[in-house]
């Protein structure tokens, strides 16, 4: 196992000392979690890893929680009124790989084959830490009570439902969460933040039809699959053009298309499936209410029949303007120029933090992570990627002083 000895290759001056000192030990964390990712429910090794940590430093922590999820508490020590409201403040860090099979050449490559950190989950999980470990040794610089969750599943089927489902949010209640993610579109020494839609809804469908099949010089005596399908693939993309405000945002993308087994034989079935993305959540019912009824239709012209299944997977991730305002202020003071902060940083990309924020206020901001010049810039769920691990130590910085925003001393 490979560790970092040497300092910060690029000059981060807002970093403070204490968090600069940390770097070595985040990327520690980070490559050994890297080294063994676990699909989502199955983070057995993650959470001792976790846990083993956290019992060190003597921060309180439940594990189990949604299967192999963690729940983390640390209570500051400055001093409020004996009257005051103490701010309880969320963080969240996900920590599932992917089915994916590793290509970097790189001392930490993963050793579980056909599974990946090709994410960042394994850095949200070392950011976590090292925000942890400095709050448990700097108590005395905010006054409040900061709860951190470590998430199963985010890949799918989704661990944050079933961590509120579980009580992460209460015992203490929480008043308002944060969250980050690790953003390769995006350079090194940025932060994208947003009020507003950030993430869209993430929802998949599947569809058979069913036609008849016959000779492929004989097509009278047939209902051609092949034909009701392109036809549906067409069709489905008047969802956007003509039922989406142009104003706004959706996409509707088939992934996948089969029928047929030989030249010369009409199919008598075909399957589609694909995905569906929009932000704003009035569109929840519209889109696939119009999609049933472009497929009911094309498939009744042509006399064929269908089978749909729509899922419903996440909803939109949509920050909270008064917790996106105070995030928004922290990155500036991090990054200390507003080129760094980037404010047109929504993605059709979707993520269940989703659920936490309809639960309660809060902000979901990408931390840029890029370095070209290092080769560090293949997207997210690619064999081959990777990250410039310096982010780690940017990550830190802004949760501390978030939670200090939030949760300051009084005066």
């Amino acid at each position: 196992m490979q560790t970092l000895s040497r300092p910060l290759t690029q000059d981060f001056s807002a970093l403070r000392p204490e968090i600069r000192a940390l770097q070595s030990e985040l990327v520690n964390w980070r490559r050994q979690l890297h080294q063994r990712p676990e699909l989502g429910f199955q983070e057995e090794i993650t959470a001792r890893f976790i846990s083993d940590r956290l019992q060190s430093w003597g921060i309180q922590h439940q594990s189990g929680v949604a299967k192999t999820g963690l729940v983390a508490v640390i209570e500051g020590q400055g001093s409020r009124g004996a009257e005051d409201h103490v701010p309880v403040l969320a963080i969240r860090a996900d920590m599932d790989g992917l089915p994916v099979q590793e290509r970097n050449e790189v001392p930490y490559c993963s050793v579980h084959a056909g599974k990946m950190h090709a994410c960042g989950h394994d850095g949200h999980v070392a950011i976590a830490l090292g925000t942890a470990k400095y709050l448990s040794e700097h108590r005395h610089q905010f006054a409040g009570t900061v709860k951190i969750l470590f998430q199963p599943a985010e890949e799918g089927p989704g661990g944050a439902q079933p961590m509120i489902d579980a009580g992460a949010l209460t015992d203490p209640a929480v008043d308002a969460m944060v969250g980050l993610h690790l953003w390769n579109n995006l350079p090194l020494g940025t932060l994208g933040v947003c009020s507003g839609p950030m993430m869209a809804a993430t929802e998949f469908f599947h569809c058979t039809i069913q036609g008849k099949g016959g000779h492929g010089a004989i097509p009278q005596q047939t209902v051609d699959a092949v034909v009701v399908g392109a036809q549906v693939v067409n069709a489905l993309q008047t969802v956007v053009s003509r039922n989406i405000d142009p104003l706004k945002a959706a996409v509707v993308s088939i992934g996948e298309f089969r029928a047929g087994t030989a030249v010369n034989v009409i199919a008598d079935s075909a399957f589609l499936s694909g995905t569906v993305r929009y932000f704003d959540p009035d569109y929840g019912e519209l889109i696939p209410e119009r999609l049933e009824q472009i497929i009911a239709g094309v498939c009744a012209a042509h006399g064929a029949t269908y089978d749909l299944d729509y899922q419903k997977l996440y909803p939109p991730v949509i920050n909270d303007q008064v917790i996106a305002d105070l995030v928004r202020s922290v990155a500036l003071s991090v990054v200390e120029t507003p080129v760094g902060v980037v404010p047109e940083c929504q993605t059709m990309g979707g993520e269940d933090v989703s659920f936490f924020l309809q639960a309660v206020p809060g902000c979901y901001f990408f931390l840029g992570s890029a370095n070209a010049a290092k080769g560090l810039d293949y997207p997210h769920h690619h064999p081959r990627f990777d990250f410039d691990e310096t982010a780690l130590s940017v990550g830190v910085e802004t949760f501390v002083r978030i939670v200090e925003k939030f949760c300051p001393i009084a005066a």
